[in-house]
This record gives structure tokens, sequence and C-alpha cells, in this order.
């Protein structure tokens, strides 16, 4: 096969022609790609639903450290009851009323 020597050039200023326009193209759409795949697919319904879901949380937080005041509280006026029985003068059985 015989290829003529002015071919060559030309080819070779066709393909670095063909590469400088699709390169960049080619870089653009993979990134593209690239992009939406690391974007979630999410319905719009669904955002609505995780705000409730999110809003329920934030109710049953706050019940949750109500219900724990609540407990602190009476732990504290327990103990404080204890401490006042103890510090209570024991009955002397002597003195006691005989029957």
């Amino acid at each position: 096969m015989n290829i003529p020597g002015e071919l060559i050039p030309i080819t070779l200023f066709i393909v670095m022609g063909f590469v400088a326009v699709f390169l960049p193209i080619s870089r653009a759409l993979a990134r593209r790609a690239d992009r939406q795949s690391l974007q979630p697919k999410v319905p719009p319904e669904i955002f609505g639903r995780l705000e409730r879901i999110e809003q329920a949380v934030d109710a049953i937080a706050i019940e949750v450290e109500r219900i724990s005041e609540g407990q602190r509280f009476t732990t504290q006026l327990l103990s404080e009851g204890r401490q006042k029985a103890g510090a209570l003068p024991a009955a002397d059985s002597s003195s006691a009323p005989r029957g």
C-alpha cells in the first residue's frame, strides 16, 4: 500500500481538529453525568414526609425532656423527704406509755 506523502499532514490536522473539538465536549458530558449521579433522585412528596417526621421527632424530644425534668423533681422531693425524716429524733421507748 502506497500512501502519498502529502496525505499524512492533512490527516494529522484533521484528527487534531476532531480531538480539539470533541475532547472538551466529552469532558463536559462526563462531568454532567457525574454530577447527576451524585444528586439523589428524591420525589418532592418525600420532602413533605421528611419534614413531618422531623417535626414529630422534635416534639418527642421536648416531651422526653419534660419527663426527665419531672423525674428529677420527684427524685429531689423524695430525697429531701428522707433527709427530713432522718433528722427527726427517734421516739424513746422508755417514755412510751405502757398499757
